[in-house]
């Protein structure tokens, strides 16, 4: 059984030892009525399990939100929030969120701002929301394509992960959030990125214990720095590229829309590569951080005008302050450094290594 993990007085709770814990949770606090936020996915593939398995005698109110990245907006916040108030929502409600990384941090947001302020709980349904969105209480929505450019820091009651819905994913979506997971390991923990290079020897009670190693990892590094003063900027890694270029190809018609994880695994190798040319990063653990993305995602071209669009978009990253531009770099892996500089040439070098 795996353990709880609590996070800054928020429990992570997972598999049948969390709905027991939830269900003690909802008889304790007596919600005056419950609201479900789900997408059309986990409404069909998650909501009838997950309702069976919980005990209640407040009411429980569904509130679908369309599935997708594009969805999450403040045009979608606008519709639950009226939705909210429609059925009654008070100071007493709850907001529970069964879905991805877009229901947990669309819902945590309008749960924090509605009544200034309600109630919410995260049930996470995709392996990239387990892993990302568990702990550490992030919450916010895009700004046309810029992505979680509104939003606040706020812990939910608990979270409850069930590991169980992981069976309902397609391959590509379990590839994007192991991108998450093998990120932990190279910003903090060498043994877990070992462990994760090849997932195709893992059986499911080893990704169950990865999993929950992964949200430590996670944890560890919000819970020493809960606002993103210091640590909790390595986090970012490979995410000041990665979020541009998935902006980029979310409003570019020529170009795949990429899921997150898959944007991320390409800025990890860019940033990889930056940090062997700037912070002395070993060339032979570069290329193996190149080719263990590449063995779980088909490479993307680039084009030059493709690669100055890109960096355009840096512009926009929550990491900036005073007009810089700021990465997280590695020395090795485990040990890594905020708000580093680099030279777009040198960036123009980083897609050149990827793709070549």
């Amino acid at each position: 059984m795996l353990s709880t993990i609590d996070s800054k007085g928020c429990p992570v709770h997972f598999n049948n030892a969390g709905y027991s814990q939830l269900n003690n949770h909802l008889k304790e606090n007596n919600y005056s009525k419950i609201f479900l936020i789900v997408d059309q996915n986990t409404h069909q593939y998650c909501l009838p399990d997950f309702l069976s398995r919980i005990q209640t005698e407040s009411e429980i109110e569904t509130i679908e939100i369309d599935a997708g990245e594009e969805y999450k907006s403040i045009d979608t916040c606008m519709g639950v929030w009226e939705a909210l108030s429609e059925c009654g929502a008070d100071r007493k409600s709850l907001v529970l969120n069964l879905g991805g990384g877009v229901v947990t941090d669309l819902g945590g947001f309008v749960a924090s701002t509605f009544m200034r302020g309600i109630s919410f709980i995260n049930v996470p349904t995709s392996l990239l929301s387990m892993v990302d969105a568990s702990v550490g209480g992030k919450t916010g929505v895009d700004l046309g394509v810029l992505k979680n450019q509104v939003g606040v820091i706020n812990l939910p009651s608990m979270v409850l992960i069930d590991t169980s819905f992981l069976a309902t994913l397609p391959a590509s979506q379990m590839r994007s959030g192991l991108t998450e997971m093998l990120k932990h390991g190279l910003i903090y923990s060498e043994p877990h990125w070992n462990a994760l290079k090849n997932m195709s020897k893992l059986d499911i009670s080893d990704l169950n214990s990865l999993i929950h190693e992964s949200i430590t990892v996670k944890n560890e590094v919000v819970t020493s720095d809960p606002t993103e003063k210091g640590l909790r900027k390595i986090l970012n890694y490979g995410h000041t590229l990665g979020h541009a270029i998935e902006s980029y190809c979310l409003q570019n018609e020529q170009k795949q829309t990429l899921l997150h994880g898959e944007a991320i695994a390409i800025g990890i190798i860019l940033e990889t590569y930056l940090s062997s040319k700037l912070e002395g990063f070993p060339t032979e653990k570069l290329d193996e951080v190149k080719n263990t993305m590449l063995d779980y995602f088909e490479s993307v071209s680039f084009d030059s005008n493709d690669i100055l669009e890109v960096i355009s978009l840096l512009k926009f990253d929550k990491k900036n302050s005073h007009g810089d531009i700021n990465f997280v770099l590695l020395k090795d892996i485990g040990e890594a450094k905020v708000d580093c500089k680099a030279p777009n040439s040198l960036i123009m070098e980083a897609f050149n290594y990827y793709m070549s």
